[in-house]
């Protein structure tokens, strides 16, 4: 570990007005693919999370500026809610946010708990009804709270093109190869837009909860329990549907009878009549130019590549051909 990685643990300790002589390991953490993430670890076992931005001139996605201030928000939205997830201990004091400190959640992602047959329905009903929990909260307009694309907006369809355009002018900045002409797909992302206008209330969607972001706790006595939900710097307030495109990522959410039971237990609303399609399909959509755009300033390797080439660039496809057909 390097110099560098304890005089920001020090740092951050300090503005968090915790003491930073009590430090004793700063480990980084894997998953990250944007910010810096350490565990730190004090001589009194209490453990935190610090998440750092990239260097400004770093290159990225319109949308992630900023990211930290939409995590923070997450933080106190699921403080609100009384779900399972990091508590934002401090955030750094200028405006680009240069860190935020975060208590430590228990548990292992959900991608290394490897949960067993009989753990799994009963963790995934316990994921919606926590999901459906998030979902109450609402905030004070739609679309990013960082600011990174503009100020919140007074209706869904509208924030919600601000994004989809924001990606699409990034894959066009960035020359990425996408499985249509980029004006094909903002063409259809457009005619699909009515379905947009169901949406009056601006809840908060997480967006980014694939299993790598579901911790699997497993205490010494009892059973397996959903740990947190974390990583949420991807956070927007928009519809609740959306957080099912990465629940069931590159897969179909009415297949996971569990989730839906849970969700519904605790009152989410989880219809799929034929605007809710269509809006399932432009997540899907935006979710999928993401990933596939994100590869060009991540540049992750070879392999990853691939696997985004095609297992991702296939189903913006397909999510785009039923918003078609269904408009």
């Amino acid at each position: 570990m390097t110099g560098d990685s304890w005089e920001r643990a020090r740092s951050a300790l300090t503005v968090a007005g915790l003491p930073p002589g009590a430090l004793v390991r700063v480990r980084p953490l894997a998953g990250g693919t944007y910010n810096t993430v350490e565990e730190l670890v004090l001589a009194d076992g209490g453990r935190y999370v610090l998440k750092t931005p990239p260097a400004p001139a770093t290159p990225g996605l319109r949308y992630e500026r900023r990211l930290l201030v939409s995590e923070a928000v997450f933080c106190a939205g699921a403080a609100e809610a009384g779900v399972p997830a990091p508590r934002a201990v401090s955030v750094g004091g200028d405006d680009e946010v240069p860190h935020l400190l975060m208590t430590a959640c228990p548990g292992e992602p959900w991608t290394e708990a490897a949960p067993a047959d009989g753990e799994r329905t009963d963790l995934r009903r316990e994921l919606g009804r926590q999901v459906a929990r998030l979902h109450r909260v609402t905030g004070p307009g739609f679309g990013y709270p960082s600011g990174a694309l503009g100020p919140l907006a007074p209706d869904w369809r509208t924030a919600f093109t601000a994004m989809t355009d924001a990606v699409l002018a990034d894959a066009r900045r960035y020359g990425v190869r996408l499985p249509r002409p980029v004006d094909e797909v903002a063409g259809a992302l457009r005619a699909a837009g009515a379905a947009l206008d169901e949406v009056t209330v601006p809840a908060l969607v997480h967006f980014d909860l694939w299993p790598g972001n579901i911790l699997v706790d497993r205490p010494a006595a009892g059973r397996a329990r959903v740990g947190g939900l974390i990583d949420g710097e991807r956070m927007f307030w928009g519809d609740p549907l959306a957080d099912f495109v990465s629940l069931a990522l590159l897969g179909d959410i009415e297949k996971d009878g569990a989730f839906l039971a849970g969700y519904r237990e605790s009152g989410g609303r989880a219809g799929f009549d034929t605007k809710a399609r269509v809006r399932l399909a432009l997540y899907r959509a935006y979710l999928y130019l993401i990933m596939l755009t994100e590869t060009v300033p991540r540049a992750p390797g070879d392999d990853h590549e691939r696997w985004v080439r095609s297992a991702v660039a296939p189903e913006l496809g397909a999510a785009l051909d039923e918003m078609t057909g269904l408009c």
